[in-house]
C-alpha cells in the first residue's frame, strides 16, 4: 500500500497535522508535505518564540540535543516525535517523508490535500507560523516567499 501523497502545510495546525501525518506514514503511505514555513503553532507569539531561544541553550555541539532553524527541518522534527523512531517499523516510516519550504518545481502541478481537522480556523486564539519561529531563532530564508 505505497502510495504517495502531497500535503499543503499552509494554515495547518503543526501538531494536529504531525500527528495525522505520522499515522498515515505507520500506515506504509508516502508524504511529501509542501509550504512547511506557512504551518501554525497556537499560543501566545511571545512566549512560543522565548521558549524556541530558551531551547537552544539546552545542550551543545558534541551532546545534543540538535537545534533545527530552519521550518521544514521543525516540521520533520515534530513529526519524527510522533513515531517510534528507534524502532524498524518507524524509522522506515520516517523514511518515507519529505518536508519542503515553498513548492517545489517538479510538485507545483500535482494535487495537494488540505487536512481539515487541522485546519487553523479551528483556533480561537492566537497563532504563529513555523516561518516566523525559525526567523527569530536565526534562520535566514534566501528567495522564499
Amino acid at each position: 500500500m505505497n502510495t504517495k501523497s502531497i500535503i499543503d502545510a499552509e494554515g495547518l495546525i503543526l501538531g494536529r497535522m504531525a500527528s495525522i501525518v505520522a499515522k498515515k506514514l505507520l500506515a506504509g503511505e508516502s508524504i511529501d508535505i509542501v509550504n512547511a514555513q506557512a504551518a501554525v503553532v497556537s499560543g501566545n507569539r511571545t512566549h512560543i518564540i522565548e521558549a524556541e531561544k530558551k531551547f537552544l541553550s539546552v545542550g551543545g555541539h558534541r551532546k545534543g540535543p540538535i537545534h533545527y532553524r530552519q521550518p521544514n527541518y521543525i516540521v520533520r522534527r515534530t513529526i519524527r516525535g510522533m513515531l517510534p523512531y528507534r524502532q524498524p517499523k518507524g524509522r522506515d516510516a520516517f523514511k518515507r517523508l519529505k518536508v519542503y519550504i515553498g513548492i517545489p518545481k517538479e510538485l507545483e502541478k500535482m494535487e495537494k490535500t488540505k487536512i481539515p481537522e487541522a485546519s487553523v480556523d479551528r483556533l480561537n486564539n492566537t497563532y504563529v507560523t513555523i516561518g516566523r519561529i525559525a526567523e527569530s531563532i536565526g534562520w535566514k530564508k534566501y528567495g522564499v516567499e
